[in-house]
C-alpha cells in the first residue's frame, strides 16, 4: 500500500469487517433457530431482513480477504456499496421509521470519510439520502387512506433523518479534510526535510572534492619547492654513472672483475635515482584520503631525505624518534604534508644557515603522540601568530604564498583526532606542537632508535 494512511488503517477495517462478519453469521443463527421453533409463519419482512443480513456477513468476510491481499481500497469500495444495497432492500420493507433509529447507516459514511475520501463521503450521503426518500415514499404508498397527520409525521421523520445524516456528514467532511491537510503538510515537510538532506550532502561531497584539490595543490607547490634539492641529488647520481662511462676503456683494460664492479654502482646509482623519482611521484599523486593505522617514528624517518632536500647545505636537519613504535590513525600522506608545510615555512625563515628540528614522543600521560618541529629563524611577529591557521591568510609577497598551507595543517591535524599549537618569538624562531591521539597497542615491528642530523 503506497499511501501510508491506508497502511495505518488496514489493522482496524480488518478488525472491523471481521467483527461484522462474526456479528451477521450470529444473526444468521438466531434466524435459523426461530425457523425452526414451533411458531407462526415467518413473514416476509423477516425473511428480507435474513437475505440483507446474509449478504452483509458474506461482503464482510471478502472485504477483509481482499484486505489482506493488499487491496484495500478495492475492499473498502465493495463493503461500502453491499452494505448501501443491503440498506435500500430492507429499508423498501421496514419503512423510514426503523431507518431513523438505525446506527447501521453511519458505517458507510465514516468508512467512506475516512478511507475514500470527501467524493465518496458525499456520494455515500446521497445514496442515503435516496434511501430515506425512498423508504418514505414506499410507506407512504402502502398506507393509502390513512389520516393526513400520518403522511406529515412521516415526511417530517423523513425530513429530519436526511438532516441529521446531513450533519453528520459536514462533521465528517471537515474532520477528513482537516487530516488530509495535516498529513499532506507533514508529506511536504518530509519532501523538504529530504531534499535539503540532499543539497547538504552534495555540498559535502563537493567540499570534499575541494578540499582534495587544496590539499592536492600544496602537494604540487611542495613538490616545486624540494625540485632544487632533488637537481642536485640527480646532478651527484648522473655524474657517478658519467664518471663510469668516461672509465670504460681503462676498465675494460683490467677485465671482466673491474666492468662488473663499474656496472655494480651504476646500477646502484640508478636505484637510488629511480628511489627519489618514485618518492617524489607517488607524493604528487592524489590518492583519496585513506586514514590507516602506522608507526609515525617510521614514517618520519621514510620522510627525512624530502626534508632534507628543502634546505640548504648549511641547514641542519635533526630527526629524534624513540626506540618503542608509536602508533597512530591518520592518512600517512597527510602527516606528510603536515610535516613538509612545516618545514617549507621554516625554511622561509631562514638565512642560508640554520637548524631544523623533528622531535617524537609520548606525551606525559602516555595517550598521545607529541610531534614537535622547530626552527632557529627569523620568528614570527606577535599580532601574526594568532592568525597564521586562519585561511588564506599570509605575510608573504604576493605571488609566493597562497595562505592555505597552515590552514590545511590544521585541518589535517584536527581530522586526525589531535590539535596543534605554534610557539614563537622574534629572532628566536618557531616551534609547532602536535599532539596526535595513540592508536591501539598492537603488533608493530619496533624500529632501532634515531637520532641523526645532517
Amino acid at each position: 500500500m503506497a499511501d501510508p494512511v491506508d497502511r495505518r488503517n488496514a489493522p482496524f477495517l480488518q478488525l472491523l469487517f471481521a467483527v461484522v462478519g462474526l456479528i451477521t453469521f450470529s444473526s444468521v443463527a438466531l434466524y435459523a433457530l426461530r425457523l425452526r421453533a414451533p411458531h407462526p409463519p415467518v413473514p416476509l419482512d423477516a425473511w428480507f431482513g435474513l437475505a440483507c443480513t446474509l449478504l452483509v456477513g458474506a461482503v464482510s468476510w471478502t472485504s477483509l480477504w481482499l484486505v489482506r491481499r493488499g487491496l484495500l481500497r478495492t475492499g473498502v469500495k465493495f463493503f461500502v456499496v453491499a452494505l448501501l444495497a443491503s440498506l435500500a432492500i430492507a429499508y423498501s420493507r421496514l419503512g423510514v421509521g426503523e431507518l431513523a433509529t438505525d446506527p447501521v447507516p453511519l458505517l458507510p459514511l465514516a468508512i467512506a470519510g475516512l478511507v475514500l475520501g470527501r467524493r465518496a463521503l458525499w456520494g455515500v450521503f446521497a445514496v442515503l439520502a435516496a434511501i430515506c426518500a425512498g423508504s418514505a415514499l414506499a410507506e407512504l404508498a402502502r398506507s393509502l387512506g390513512t389520516p393526513a397527520h400520518s403522511s406529515l409525521r412521516l415526511s417530517g421523520l423523513a425530513l429530519v433523518t436526511i438532516g441529521a445524516y446531513l450533519l453528520i456528514t459536514l462533521l465528517l467532511d471537515r474532520t477528513v479534510a482537516a487530516l488530509r491537510e495535516s498529513l499532506a503538510e507533514s508529506d511536504r515537510g518530509r519532501h523538504e526535510l529530504e531534499r535539503v538532506n540532499a543539497q547538504l550532502r552534495r555540498e559535502m561531497a563537493e567540499r570534499e572534492r575541494a578540499q582534495e584539490q587544496l590539499i592536492h595543490a600544496q602537494k604540487m607547490e611542495l613538490v616545486g619547492r624540494l625540485a632544487s634539492g632533488v637537481t642536485h641529488d640527480f646532478d651527484n647520481i648522473i655524474n657517478v654513472i658519467a664518471g663510469y662511462a668516461k672509465r670504460r676503456e681503462q676498465l675494460a683494460d683490467r677485465g671482466t672483475a673491474a666492468l662488473l664492479d663499474a656496472m655494480g654502482g651504476i646500477e646502484i646509482a640508478s636505484r637510488r635515482a629511480l628511489a627519489l623519482s618514485r618518492k617524489l611521484l607517488n607524493f604528487s599523486r592524489r590518492p583519496k584520503g585513506r586514514p590507516e593505522r602506522f608507526d609515525i617514528g617510521e614514517a618520519l624517518r621514510e620522510l627525512q631525505p624530502m626534508v632534507r632536500q628543502l634546505f640548504g647545505a648549511e641547514v641542519q636537519v635533526r630527526l629524534d624518534t624513540p626506540a618503542e613504535a608509536l602508533p597512530v590513525t591518520m592518512d600517512r600522506d597527510q602527516l606528510e604534508l603536515v610535516v613538509l608545510n612545516i618545514a617549507a615555512n621554516a625554511r622561509d625563515a631562514m638565512h642560508e644557515r640554520g637548524r631544523f628540528a623533528i622531535e617524537c614522543a609520548t606525551t606525559a600521560a602516555g595517550d598521545a603522540v607529541r610531534l614537535q618541529l622547530a626552527d632557529d629563524g627569523c620568528g614570527i611577529p606577535e599580532a601574526v601568530l594568532p592568525h597564521i591557521f586562519e585561511p588564506f591568510y599570509t605575510t608573504k609577497p604576493i605571488g609566493q604564498g597562497t595562505g592555505l598551507g597552515l590552514s590545511l595543517v590544521r585541518e589535517m591535524v584536527e581530522a586526525a583526532g589531535g590539535r596543534i599549537e605554534a610557539h614563537s618569538r622574534i629572532g628566536a624562531g618557531s616551534r609547532f606542537d602536535i599532539r596526535l591521539p595513540l592508536a591501539a597497542a598492537e603488533a608493530l615491528a619496533a624500529p632501532a632508535p634515531h637520532s641523526a642530523s645532517r
